[in-house]
């Protein structure tokens, strides 16, 4: 038998655009974004098993591969997709420059992916703020 690295590590990774701006309006196009979010991913050994654009920030799941940090792929992820939005749109694009990284124990995997595939729904209940600051509370991260 040989040796080999493996691990299974789920994160519910969260962006937004620059100055959390409603810039992502077209339902169409954020499909068309999430399309090319999974298979950009792909294409870069990470595994994504879901996303949700809304038309100011993302949610996915992804499985951190072995030879990722989470920069690294926040990096990838975020810069290709940015380069890409701004080849299909007729204004300046930009993703701000934070994200969140979240754990997620596998038990608990069809409830976030839920939450996700629920985006829409979700967010007439709350704004992105709002909700990132209840993920900070939630995982006991101090801000300042």
């Amino acid at each position: 038998m040989s040796v080999r690295s493996y691990t299974k590590i789920w994160l519910h990774l969260i962006w937004g655009t620059h100055n959390k701006d409603k810039l992502l309006l077209e339902k169409s196009f954020r499909k068309e974004l999430s399309t090319y979010l999974y298979k950009y991913s792909k294409e870069k050994g990470i595994y994504m098993k879901i996303n949700y654009v809304n038309s100011d920030h993302v949610h996915a799941i992804i499985n951190l591969p072995t030879n990722y940090t989470i920069e690294e792929v926040m990096k990838l992820i975020k810069g290709n997709s940015s380069f890409w939005t701004n080849k299909k749109l007729n204004f300046k694009f930009s993703w701000a420059r934070g994200y969140g990284a979240f754990s997620i124990s596998e038990s608990v995997l069809p409830k976030v992916e839920n939450y996700i595939r629920n985006q829409g729904e979700h967010h007439r209940q709350i704004s992105f703020t709002d909700e990132y600051e209840l993920f900070l509370k939630k995982y006991n991260i101090k801000t300042g």
